[in-house]
């Protein structure tokens, strides 16, 4: 996790609220978009864990009073994940077209998507896990689907304790010791980092 990762998530408030005024923001989604495209084919989902303004905004303020219950395991699954992205992207470039290239409709368009995933995951989050949506977030599904398991976690089991650690500071909820190839993992390091025998480290 970068130093500013715990400051990213006014990112998304500002394009979520200031862009229906300011559609022009709306176009910060290129960017993000742009960035997480660039990153994935060589660290997976990294940009889940240290760059998404949303995940940020879910762990460090949602996170604060959410449920904290168990993501169920059926949003994990690509049956879930495969339809709501075709959805998605099919529903963004539907209205994009409807736009006829204005700046300004364009811009709304972002900023209205930004603004619906944005509540669906804050409401997730309340209720369920600060991290629900990104069990199935589109844009984290494309990421796996460009980057498979690069950057993954190792595991030393000769030095591993069974302290469990690892587990317990996984905001994805994962058996990190058994799942370091699993496409849930956000590559944020906070496994790596509480390890007390340095059992954890990334691999490309």
């Amino acid at each position: 996790m970068l130093k500013i990762t715990p400051y990213l998530g006014i990112l998304v408030v500002i394009v979520s609220i200031a862009g229906l005024w300011y559609p022009v923001l709306g176009y910060f989604m290129l960017l993000v978009f742009g960035t997480l495209l660039a990153i994935s084919p060589f660290r997976g989902r990294w940009f889940c864990g240290n760059l998404c303004p949303r995940g940020s905004f879910n762990d460090f303020w949602v996170g604060k009073i959410s449920q904290n219950k168990k993501i169920p395991h059926v949003l994990r699954s690509f049956w879930i994940r495969v339809p709501i992205f075709l959805f998605m992207m099919g529903f963004m470039g539907y209205r994009l077209l409807q736009t006829q290239g204005l700046f300004n409709q364009i811009g709304m368009i972002f900023v209205i998507m930004c603004l619906t995933t944005t509540t669906i995951a804050i409401l997730l989050g309340l209720s369920i896990n600060p991290r629900t949506w990104c069990t199935f977030c589109p844009m984290g599904t494309l990421q796996h689907i460009l980057g498979k398991d690069r950057y993954r976690v190792k595991l030393d089991a000769e030095k591993c304790i069974n302290c469990k650690k690892c587990d317990k500071v996984c905001p994805m909820q994962l058996d990190v010791r058994n799942s370091l190839s699993k496409r849930d993992c956000i590559k944020c390091g906070r496994c790596v980092e509480v390890c007390p025998k340095a059992a954890l480290a990334f691999e490309n």
